[in-house]
């Protein structure tokens, strides 16, 4: 499975996933209008994925240049989630998350076919920490729950994770190691938030530079671009801060 390379688009702007977290499909789309020619790639997550008019907004992010990333972070039995991962590449989506359970993770890459749809697993979300897992039950610490999923996700075939820039996306390849391909994971990383931010309801979080500086792929970021008076001002300090790093 060693070998392969992961690739990642040469420039910082197309690394910067906005995620759409808004009241309403308007406003929504009014954001991705107001971003136009600054970012190209958006996220829409449960918040919106049940609202009035999905379907049209789903059209129109996953076609004229831009890219879609859907993060459903499907949780099913395996025939269900494959079930769902054919209509998102059907719709053209460019990213959909899994849970990282074995089976649901291989179903997902099964009913991806040939498509250019990426699959990605949920390690551990970034509003736990060891307190919160240890209550959930797990017995290993967020990071070594991190590295546990994405070894196991490779081993399915996935394209990538979803994980902290705190938990060092260099070092969760390099603990990997490259007898199965540790080198090629590519990892988005949410909680991300600039200097002087809010921590909102993240537990594990980094700044743009240090995130992009650890290694990752991709950078999701919401309510600091989304909620700023000038939000393409705020995107385009990340990327400026992205691309210093």
């Amino acid at each position: 499975m060693g070998g392969a390379r992961r690739v990642v688009p040469g420039a910082m702007a197309e690394r910067l996933i906005v995620a759409l977290d808004l009241a309403s499909i308007a406003e929504a789309e009014a954001m991705a209008e107001r971003l136009d020619g600054v970012v190209s790639f958006f996220k829409l997550g449960l918040g919106l994925l049940f609202a009035p008019g999905v379907d049209r907004l789903i059209a129109r992010l996953a076609g004229g240049g831009r890219r879609l990333f859907l993060d459903a972070k499907l949780y099913d039995i395996p025939e269900t989630v494959g079930r769902a991962v054919t209509i998102a590449a059907a719709r053209g989506a460019s990213l959909i998350t899994v849970h990282g359970d074995r089976r649901i993770m291989a179903a997902a890459v099964a009913a991806r076919g040939d498509a250019p749809l990426q699959i990605f697993a949920v390690t551990v979300l970034t509003s736990l920490d060891d307190a919160a897992l240890a209550e959930m039950g797990a017995t290993v610490s967020a990071h070594e729950l991190v590295r546990r999923r994405a070894r196991q996700a490779l081993e399915a075939g996935c394209d990538g994770i979803i994980a902290s820039a705190a938990d060092h996306p260099d070092a969760i390849r390099s603990d990997i190691g490259g007898a199965i391909g540790g080198e090629r994971l590519l990892i988005a990383t949410p909680g991300i938030r600039p200097a002087g931010s809010g921590r909102d309801d993240h537990q594990r979080l980094a700044t743009p530079r240090a995130a992009i500086a650890r290694g990752a792929d991709y950078l999701v970021v919401g309510r600091p671009i989304i909620t700023a008076p000038d939000p393409r001002a705020a995107a385009s300090a990340i990327i400026a801060e992205m691309n210093a790093a």
